[in-house]
């Protein structure tokens, strides 16, 4: 089997593709079914994260396992295959598993070091495995590419000179709220931790981003945060949270989100639902109830997104979405640690890559020996045939030296087929292998 990565990301398409294509949580199961129920993927796995969606496949054949995947993207965003595949990015084998090390390494974010995507890869994968989807070869990838994630954020400093994208959004809505200069907010994304001593803000999701939202606005001082979720177990869940960090926290129920917000000065918000969950009814409501002009600032990280686009033209509004946070590694000091990232993502590439032609190689291998084993029986039945008369003793001595020669001479060309299958062009060997022992064939010994 090889890996087949099929993908859309920040890098590729704008945020209305982007949008288009999301796959959320609940639909994650239900796509990869359909894609392994066909008869070109084996195994299927789909990373979502707010700003890509990409479908990692274990398949025998190239084209026809990527006619599936964009038929199954094609259907599942109503774009069609041709509009679709022009912001598509395709990966096949070795290719395919560099770019997920690189992604699990903060090396292919949009704001480069951040942590969360290792969580978001393991989530796949589990979620792959739950429903039986994801077999040995995409064990052997994912769990790869958790280990390489870890060692990049552990063996470099990579998370010093980043930021999630979290942290980025927030930290430039704290620079707005505070009145810095336009020029200290636009360009490049940082993270800085600016304080919001004083200032109130709205959480509006309780899972993943907004936990780590809570997080960050803990430890920016903030004043209190107001907590509200779909459900309202999972908002209350997380404004415990906040309090046992000593966060001043509350939850309320989506439907007074308009209060929350009229008190609030930054609007955190990341659902995953389909469609706006913040309308332009529920700002201008929260506008008009405010005691004074101060800015309001909206975070949305959703995909797609939350927030109405109707609500950007409003005046003293300004909303952060994740096209606006796109960070460069020379930009945030990230380059040097960048570069060490890399040199450990090619590191486990080739450690990965090696395995991987040695896993084939045993099989090959096993039927290569079993084909000597078939010449073995076959003579010796043959031999039977012509001495009906012989003991046991002598069958035994006889089959035994036959097979001391079969496995003679199979072996220098073993020892050697496993040198040379490690090797970067180690697929050639195995083909020819099994091409001069006709390994996935059948021969018939008896007539041979």
């Amino acid at each position: 089997m090889s890996i087949l990565l099929v993908g859309v990301s920040h890098h590729s398409a704008p945020v209305s593709l982007l949008e288009a294509v999301a796959v959320s949580e609940a639909d994650r199961d239900s796509l990869t079914e359909d894609l392994i129920a066909g008869e070109n993927v084996d195994e299927a796995m789909i990373v979502t994260t707010c700003n890509r969606v990409e479908v990692y496949a274990a398949v025998g054949a190239f084209h026809p396992a990527l006619d599936d995947v964009v038929t199954l993207l094609s259907t599942h965003s109503g774009l069609s295959a041709e509009e679709l595949s022009r912001h598509l990015y395709i990966r096949y084998s070795e290719s395919a598993a560099e770019h997920l090390f690189s992604v699990a390494s903060g090396l292919d974010s949009m704001v480069v070091g951040e942590q969360q995507i290792i969580g978001q890869i393991r989530t796949a994968y589990q979620s792959a495995s739950d429903i039986g989807a994801a077999g040995t070869t995409l064990h052997r990838l994912a769990q790869q590419a958790l280990h390489v994630g870890k060692r990049v954020h552990t063996e470099t400093g990579i998370d010093s000179a980043g930021a999630s994208v979290v942290s980025v959004a927030l930290d430039r809505a704290a620079a707005i709220v505070n009145g810095e200069s336009a020029n200290d907010v636009t360009g490049e994304a940082t993270a800085t931790g600016r304080r919001l001593d004083g200032r109130r803000a709205v959480v509006l999701g309780a899972g993943a981003m907004g936990g780590l939202a809570v997080a960050h606005l803990g430890r920016s001082g903030i004043a209190h945060i107001d907590v509200t979720n779909r459900t309202a177990e999972r908002a209350e869940r997380l404004s415990e949270i906040a309090r046992d960090a000593g966060t001043p926290a509350s939850s309320f129920p989506l439907e007074d989100l308009a209060d929350a917000v009229a008190r609030a000065d930054i609007l955190f918000t990341c659902t995953g639902a389909v469609g706006a969950v913040v309308t332009l009814g529920d700002i201008h409501t929260a506008l008009a109830r405010r005691e004074d002009a101060r800015p309001l600032v909206i975070c949305d990280l959703g995909m797609p997104r939350d927030v109405d686009p109707a609500v950007s033209g409003l005046p003293g509004v300004t909303v952060l979405g994740i096209e606006a946070l796109r960070s460069d590694p020379a930009a945030s000091g990230a380059a040097s640690e960048s570069d060490a990232a890399r040199t450990i993502v090619d590191a486990e590439l080739t450690a990965y890559t090696q395995a991987e032609r040695m896993a084939e190689v045993g099989p090959l291998i096993g039927k290569l020996r079993g084909r000597g084993g078939q010449v073995v029986a076959a003579e010796m039945r043959r031999l039977e045939s012509r001495l009906p008369d012989m003991d046991d003793t002598t069958r035994d001595e006889i089959t035994n030296t036959v097979r001391r020669v079969v496995d003679k001479l199979l072996h220098p060309p073993t020892v050697k087929f496993k040198e040379l299958a490690a090797r970067p062009d180690g697929e050639n060997y195995a083909a020819v292998v099994r091409t001069l022992f006709d390994l996935d064939g059948t021969v018939d010994e008896e007539a041979s």
